[in-house]
């Protein structure tokens, strides 16, 4: 069944353990057309504006250390991509960000009457018997050059997320911890120590078209692929519209006043330049 909202219950939970699992969020033809939908893209055959999307591939070592940059532009046909970004961009994935569910979310988070934009709408995949490991981190910090915290990240699972294939780690509570480092992102050894014993971690694994609610200060991590199964996710960042990156710029509205609309984007022909 797919979950239409929050209870004031599964509210406290959140905001004490930092994190929540949604349940299924979309139906059996929306969760395929996603999948198919990401996999056109990565092949090179979507009806998208690849130009503008952020694509990187995964590493070839699972080390963290040695990943490619994210640049704008197809990096070739093949299912081994790590991350894309922009996806706001794309119909069918924005008609999956604006479910009303996440529109509740955000209300209950940024204030009803806020309107909400989108700081990244990202894929993120670990191939079968690939992926790269990602260690204990935060999604703020001043890295992010914004001049407030983005506090909300949906997590959709397109394929089932398992401790054996690279799910979600997070250790509960940590949101309330703040910001380990000014930067943000990465904590250090002792940190990892101190505040993510082995005892301590939850993992997520998810079954596909579920999605987890994430507090972006949740310390978590995730693990390589020793699977023949993908691990294929979806991940959005919903922040306060009045956001601003380098104190002018601003983020596509994904609720209220100038929202995109999934039928006015213009998708042109699906023609990646040849090793762009």
């Amino acid at each position: 069944m797919v979950t239409g909202t929050i209870s004031d219950d599964q509210w406290i939970q959140y905001w004490r353990e930092g994190y929540l699992r949604l349940g299924t969020v979309i139906t059996p033809q929306e969760l395929s057309a996603l999948q198919q939908r990401i996999d056109d893209i990565m092949l090179g055959r979507a009806p998208v504006n690849y130009s503008r999307m952020l694509m990187q591939l995964d590493s070839e070592t699972g080390s963290y250390s040695e990943l490619s940059s994210q640049t704008s532009g197809h990096k070739g046909a093949t299912l081994a991509y790590r991350k894309i970004q922009d996806l706001e961009y794309d119909p069918l994935f924005l008609s999956y960000m604006q479910k009303p569910l996440f529109r509740e979310i955000c209300g209950e988070v940024y204030g009803r009457h806020a309107s909400i934009s989108c700081y990244r709408a990202m894929f993120m995949n670990k191939p079968a018997r690939k992926g790269t490991f990602l260690p204990w981190h935060q999604d703020a910090g001043d890295q992010w050059s914004l001049d407030r915290d983005p506090l909300v990240t949906v997590w959709l699972a397109l394929d089932p997320a398992t401790r054996a294939n690279g799910c979600v780690q997070v250790v509960s509570g940590t949101h309330r911890l703040g910001l380990l480092s000014k930067l943000g992102h990465t904590i250090t050894q002792e940190q990892e120590r101190q505040y993510c014993p082995p005892d301590k971690i939850a993992y997520l694994e998810l079954e596909p078209g579920e999605a987890v609610l994430l507090h972006n200060m949740v310390l978590h991590r995730s693990d390589v692929n020793h699977t023949d199964t993908p691990r294929r996710a979806f991940s959005v960042c919903y922040l306060d519209a009045r956001t601003r990156q380098h104190r002018d710029h601003s983020f596509p509205v994904i609720f209220g006043e100038g929202a995109l609309r999934p039928e006015d984007l213009n998708v042109p022909s699906a023609q990646p330049s040849s090793g762009s």
